[in-house]
């Protein structure tokens, strides 16, 4: 997180915090137990939440960096010649990532413990309307969907198949379906 420099103690400190919490998320979800994670940090309570004063704050820690490599993964889309498949490419894995990081996905919903300093869900705006806008203009999305739509759409499926035995394939699946449609009107 930025800010002004820590002591090595408090690096230290949040750095095990996160740590902690990567595992007890992996395992239990976005409704992992702060106070096991600040048992396993070997931190107190207090020191947790002088690091991260939410939840919220928390979660955006543990996602931030799988957060940048969608991200990345956006950017390097955005060349490639085929601009409909690029985006469906990304929005797959983004539903994929979703389904398979247990608590992404209702941590993004918005006003789930809202924080001002959340940037995980911008980030995947920014980086998926660039996909989408060159989609457009290549005639190969709808003219009035706009990022928001289709990241809801994704966010669900993902919260839909993430206790799935194949969360990531069910993902995958679903989400090409609701890109190609249901029906051929």
């Amino acid at each position: 997180m930025p800010g002004p420099p820590k002591r090595a103690d408090a690096r230290r400190n949040y750095e095990r915090i996160l740590a902690a919490a990567e595992e007890e998320i992996a395992r239990d979800g976005a409704v992992a137990s702060l106070e096991e994670i600040a048992r396993r940090a070997g931190v107190g309570s207090a020191t947790l939440h002088r690091h991260f004063p939410s939840r919220r704050a928390l979660l955006e820690a543990v996602f931030h960096d799988r957060v940048e490599v969608l991200c990345l993964q956006a950017r390097d889309l955005a060349g490639a010649p085929d601009a409909g498949q690029a985006l469906a490419d990304w929005l797959r894995a983004v539903a994929v990532f979703g389904a398979t990081t247990r608590g992404l996905a209702s941590s993004m919903l918005p006003g789930v413990e809202a924080a001002a300093d959340s940037d995980c869900g911008p980030m995947l705006m920014t980086a998926g309307d660039i996909l989408l806008r060159r989609a457009r203009t290549a005639g190969a999305a709808r003219p009035g969907v706009t990022i928001a739509d289709v990241l809801t759409i994704v966010n669900a499926i993902s919260l839909a198949t993430e206790q799935h035995p194949r969360a990531a394939e069910e993902a995958a699946r679903l989400t090409t379906l609701a890109l190609s449609g249901v029906v051929s009107a």
